[in-house]
This record gives C-alpha cells, sequence and structure tokens, in this order.
C-alpha cells in the first residue's frame, strides 16, 4: 500500500499509505497526511482507500471540521477532488476534506449504495453490497479516533449520485452529520410507488432536523429540478426542499432572493434547531458541480450537531 499525493490533477506515488485503524482510547495529535497535502488512506479493515486533503492552514495535529464529498454515479474520488476545486476552498477554510469511492460498479466507476433504489445501471443494491452508510461512518469514527476530527462538525456534500446518497445520510444518519449539501442531487426520500411525483415520507425519517443547502441547475436534463427523469428521480427539487421544510419544522414562509447574477435562493427558516432549508438555482444551469464552494462551506459550517 502507498501514499497518493494528488498535484496538478494526477496521482503520483511517494511513500506508505496511511492506515486509518479505529481504534478506541484517547485522541492523540492528528497524525494523518501532511499539511498542504492530499494523501489517499486506507479506511481500516474495509478495504477501500479515500483521499483526504489536510489543509496547510490547520494547526499541527489540530481536530478540524470535516467535509465529505461524494462523486456521481459512473465517478471515483480522485475525479470528483479535482472536479469540485474543494481542496482550494478547503485551504481558504481551514477544514479537512475526503472524497472517498463507492463500491457497486457503474461504467468507467461507481454508484453509491441507496437501499431500494436502482442505480444508473438498473442494479437494485441487495445485500452482497456494501453498506456505505456504514462505510462512511467507518471513515468519520476512524477520522476521530486518530484526533483529525471534529465529531459535531461533520459535513456532506455530493454531485448527482453523490447528492442523492447526501440526502440519504440526512434521512437515516442525522445523528452523525450536522448539515448536508446534495449538488444537482437533492432528494428527500424514494418516490412514492403510486404517485412518484411525491417523496415517499416511509423512507426518509431523521430523526432529528438536519440542515440543508442544496444546489441545481434549471436545464438539468439528467436530474430535472422540474422533475420526471429516472425512476430514482420523478419528483421536483421543490418538492424536496417542501418536504425537508416539514421534516425540520420550518415556520417562516419560504423566501426568493437574487443572490449572484443568473443564481437565486430560495428559503425556509423559523426551523427547529434554526436547521434551514436552503435550494440555490442556477439559471441555465446544467448537470454539473456549479456549487459556490465559499456559500456552501459558509452555510454547513454554521452548525454543529449536538450530543457529539
Amino acid at each position: 500500500m502507498r501514499v497518493m499525493m494528488l498535484g496538478r490533477g494526477l496521482l503520483t506515488l511517494l511513500a506508505p499509505m496511511a492506515v486509518l485503524c479505529g481504534a478506541a482510547g484517547a485522541q492523540a495529535a492528528c497524525a494523518v497526511g501532511s499539511p498542504g497535502a492530499t494523501v489517499s488512506v486506507d479506511a481500516g479493515a474495509t478495504g477501500r482507500p479515500f483521499l483526504l486533503r489536510r489543509p496547510a492552514s490547520l494547526a499541527a495535529g489540530q481536530p478540524a471540521p470535516l467535509l465529505i464529498l461524494l462523486h456521481g454515479s459512473g465517478g471515483d474520488g480522485p475525479r470528483m477532488l479535482a472536479a469540485s476545486q474543494l481542496e482550494a476552498t478547503a485551504e481558504r477554510h481551514g477544514f479537512l476534506v475526503v472524497a472517498p469511492t463507492a463500491a457497486i460498479p457503474a461504467g468507467k466507476g461507481f454508484a453509491w449504495n441507496i437501499p431500494g433504489v436502482p442505480t444508473v445501471t438498473g442494479k437494485i443494491p441487495d445485500a452482497s453490497d456494501a453498506d456505505d452508510v456504514a462505510y462512511l461512518a467507518a471513515l468519520v469514527d476512524g477520522l476521530v479516533a486518530e484526533g483529525c476530527v471534529e465529531p459535531a462538525r461533520v459535513y456532506v456534500t455530493g454531485l448527482s449520485g453523490g447528492g442523492r446518497m447526501a440526502s440519504w445520510l440526512g434521512c437515516v444518519a442525522s445523528d452523525r452529520y450536522a448539515a448536508i449539501a446534495p449538488v444537482v442531487g437533492l432528494r428527500a426520500g424514494n418516490p412514492r410507488r403510486e404517485k412518484p411525483d411525491e417523496p415517499d415520507p416511509a423512507t426518509c425519517q431523521p430523526a432529528r432536523p438536519i440542515p440543508v443547502i442544496a444546489f441545481a441547475g434549471d436545464t438539468d436534463a439528467t436530474n430535472p429540478t422540474q422533475g420526471g427523469g429516472a425512476g430514482y428521480w420523478q419528483y421536483t427539487m421543490h418538492a424536496a426542499e417542501q418536504r425537508w421544510a416539514a421534516l425540520n419544522g420550518c415556520q417562516a414562509p419560504p423566501t426568493t432572493q437574487w443572490v449572484a447574477p443568473g443564481v437565486y435562493e430560495e428559503r425556509y427558516s423559523g426551523c427547529r434547531d434554526d436547521a434551514d432549508v436552503v435550494g440555490r438555482m442556477t439559471v441555465g444551469g446544467g448537470h454539473i458541480w456549479l456549487a459556490d464552494n465559499d456559500a456552501l462551506w459558509a452555510f454547513v459550517s454554521r452548525y454543529r450537531r449536538e450530543g457529539r
């Protein structure tokens, strides 16, 4: 096994790979990777390494907030990290970013396991497929045990299928993640079988309110904001926002405002635990990473998960 440093979009082999053991006990100073470097980390017994960026701006060994970046269907962690440009954002704001890779083969890459939902290949995950909720939990727990991560400040973003996976984590693991930020992939549960233009409440029952900021483009033909598309999609982005607002107990009427040229924001506030729901729409935007990374971080970093 080897450590891999990411530079200029290429992976270069350098030295033995860092290993997360996830061992219990007192936290030591973080020794995973080096400040200012992106390394490949072996997530203990999972056999699935992930990329980790530890910014130079962080104090040596200091536990830091963590942003998990999930690639789209058919992608992988290294390509997603390069496309998102979140390494530069992490340097500016002082947080760790990790880019794992899913395990279900899909095209030239992989897809995430969202139970009961077919991947882009049409395969419905079964018991033989990796449990990605458990895998990502193990990834976080390992970094916490190594003294690298503040457990109350773990956030998830992702593109397309990775955005759907981030949404799923909000549904089933709200006690672990402090906020989610799907990009061209916001969902609030699976479509209803009998009425697919609505989210099925039985498939998204978070234990706590979870803040949401979502980014999308109004000309996205893959995950159309107006609904339709593949069987796993169907209902509109607006319906997803409304469902999250209901789950979070948001009381104030939604507000809409332009926040940048060609970008408007719909916000639901007055929510339990101040867990706002925000949708940012890029006029003319398609199925790409179109998040404003600084706005994404400004939103999620406001939140801490209580009790962790």
